[in-house]
Formats: C-alpha cells, sequence, structure tokens
C-alpha cells in the first residue's frame, strides 16, 4: 500500500526549505551553494540594522516550513511546530514566515517539542487565511500520554499535544489515519509506519507512555506513531524529512528507498536522534550505513547532537554535509 501510494507521486521543480525552529542559531558560517545564512535572509527581508531584537532564537524543537514549485505555483507545508508558541511566533515574524500560504500541517509524532506550537501555529495560519480550516495531518499514536523513565525508576511525564478536538476548534481539517498518503496534489508523500529493520536501531529505551488505565506506565521504546514526509524533485531524487528519527534514520531512509522504486534518495534533513546516553552508541553504525544511500545532502537537525555531527563530518565535506540552523533556507 505504501509503494503504490509514494509511486504516485508528482515531481516538483525546486524545493524549498526554511527553518523556522531548531535547536540552534549560526548565522554567520558561511555555506555551499543552494543554502542562504539567517543573516541573509534577514537583509532580504529588509532587516537591515544589526541588534538581538531582529534576531531569530533557538530552542529544543523543530519546525520546517516546506515550500514545493511547480511552474509558477507553490504549495506550502508546515511540518512540525517546535515546542511552544514564542519561539515559533517571534521567528514567524522575523522571517516573514507566510503562514497565509500554508496548505497543510504534518506532525511527525506526538512529541511536546514537536507539537506544543500547534495551537500557535493554527492561530497564525488562520488569521492569515481568512479563517478557512486547514488540513492537518495525525495519527491516533500521537495523543497518548508519554514519559522518560530516570535510572531510579521515577517517570517524568511529557507535556500531551492538544487533542484532535481542540484543534479542530482552532480551526485544523483533522485528518488522523495510520495510513500513508499522498498530500497536496499528490506532492508530499506522508509515510505510514516505519519498519524496524536494523539490528541496532532501537528506539528510546526508557520512553513509556501511559496504560489504558491511567495509572501503570508501559514501555514505549519504538514510538511507531513517527512518520516522515518526502517530496520527489525532478532531475535530483527524493528529499527525505525526518523529524527526530525516533525509528532509527537508517530505518526511515531504507523505508523511504522500498517504498518509492525508481526515484534515487537525493538528501535527508531532520533530526537524527543520535544524542543523549540510549543512543550515542549507535553513532558509528549510523555513520557506516549513510554511505549505502550515495546522499548528495545531509541536513542533520534538533536531536541529532554534536557527536553525531562531528563523526559525520569525518566522512562527509561540507558540499553534502551542512547542518541545519534557525533560519537557513535550502533550495533542493
Amino acid at each position: 500500500m505504501s509503494a503504490i501510494v509514494a509511486r504516485s507521486l508528482k515531481p516538483v521543480d525546486a524545493l524549498e526549505v526554511s527553518v523556522l525552529i531548531d535547536n540552534v542559531v549560526d548565522p554567520l558560517s558561511t555555506l555551499p551553494k543552494g543554502v542562504t545564512s539567517e543573516q541573509a535572509v534577514l537583509q532580504a527581508r529588509g532587516i537591515m540594522v544589526s541588534s538581538g531584537h531582529v534576531r531569530c532564537c533557538a530552542n529544543h524543537g523543530l519546525s520546517l516550513v516546506i515550500t514545493a514549485r511547480i511552474g509558477s505555483d507553490i504549495r506550502v507545508l508546515l511540518f512540525d511546530a517546535g515546542p511552544e508558541a514564542y519561539t515559533l511566533a517571534r521567528n514567524g515574524d522575523r522571517l516573514r514566515t507566510p503562514f497565509g500560504e500554508v496548505g497543510a500541517i504534518f506532525l511527525s509524532h506526538g512529541h511536546w517539542d514537536h507539537g506544543g506550537g500547534l495551537p500557535e501555529a493554527l492561530r497564525l495560519v488562520t488569521s492569515a487565511n481568512g479563517g478557512k480550516p486547514v488540513p492537518f495531518h495525525v495519527n491516533e499514536g500521537m495523543f497518548v500520554t508519554r514519559g522518560m523513565r530516570r535510572p531510579n525508576g521515577v517517570v517524568v511525564p511529557a507535556e500531551v499535544v492538544m487533542n484532535p478536538v481542540d484543534l479542530e476548534r482552532r480551526g485544523a481539517a483533522i485528518v488522523n489515519s495510520p495510513d500513508a498518503r499522498a498530500i497536496m496534489d499528490q506532492l508530499f508523500y506522508v509515510s505510514g509506519q516505519i519498519p524496524r529493520v536494523t539490528p541496532y536501531e532501537r528506539g528510546l529505551p526508557p520512553h513509556v507512555k501511559l496504560a489504558q488505565d491511567g495509572v501503570t506506565w508501559e514501555p514505549d521504546p519504538l514510538i511507531l506513531d513517527e512518520r516522515y514526509v518526502a517530496v520527489h524533485v525532478k532531475g535530483k531524487g527524493a528529499v527525505v524529512f525526518t523529524a527526530c528519527s525516533h525509528a532509527g534514520v537508517i530505518n526511515v531512509l531504507t523505508d523511504a528507498r522500498n517504498v518509492l522504486g525508481d526515484v534515487p534518495l537525493y538528501a535527508v534533513m531532520g533530526g537524527f536522534h543520535l544524542s543523549g546516553a540510549e543512543v550515542e552508541a549507535i553513532i558509528p553504525q549510523t555513520i557506516r550505513d549513510f554511505g549505502d544511500f550515495k546522499l548528495k545532502r545531509i541536513v542533520p537537525c534538533h536531536c541529532t547532537g554534536w557527536r553525531a555531527v562531528h563523526a559525520l563530518a569525518q566522512v562527509y565535506n561540507e558540499d553534502v554535509l551542512v547542518p541545519a540552523a534557525v533560519g537557513r533556507q535550502f533550495v533542493f
């Protein structure tokens, strides 16, 4: 089923990605062709004064504004909404994010650092589009109560993502399904459940969820609600967006390659979740297996972590490896 859906994707002429929220800011580093710095983006938006008041800010989370171009037409997907309202609104204002042109919102999985900003995102989108409901792609597994179990056994609960009913009240036209789908005129592929096939990508071992009795915490290391997005760029191949890679970024890329068939993988962008004591041990295997995909661009974001970025930099030059930062724009 997923392969049938994925192979119905229509290629786009170009793909532009604006990093609305990420863990870091880096406005000064030089960048390769196809990537624009926050500083240059702000100047292009008419901000000519250097000041902390006009800069974007970082936060622990991710939000990408993905624009597909087909001739003179565009389709804009908001991929996650970061951890909370302030960062989303501030960065959106500085970057002149075209919220009124957002044709759909996608939530990658039910963690607060990706979904905490959703109420504000809906407010900004519906305020700018004249109050029209916006398609909002989720699956039921994203709305459970979650937490992390500490070594002493104590569970620290996580903020719950706003439920579908409340999201609808704020302007979301909810599409709630576990299945793969092609959205926005078949330009964006939203995956189904990601198969776990590598022996070393085992999710997040301390992760738990609240059982149906409302009292008991049960193991939830695989975080099976996670999904990714892929876009076929004409003449290049597929760009894969993976928000946190709790499934394992190699599992994500393997599934994308399998379902897309003859369309080669061109790039991957997102959090690879290779930071933290529970997962840093698999960095060597992950870096090794990246080579199987012959990617032309690798864009680590959010939860990838400096150790994994450093390891990637030992293998890939800056024409391939370009870490994300708030305000950067990527053209594929």
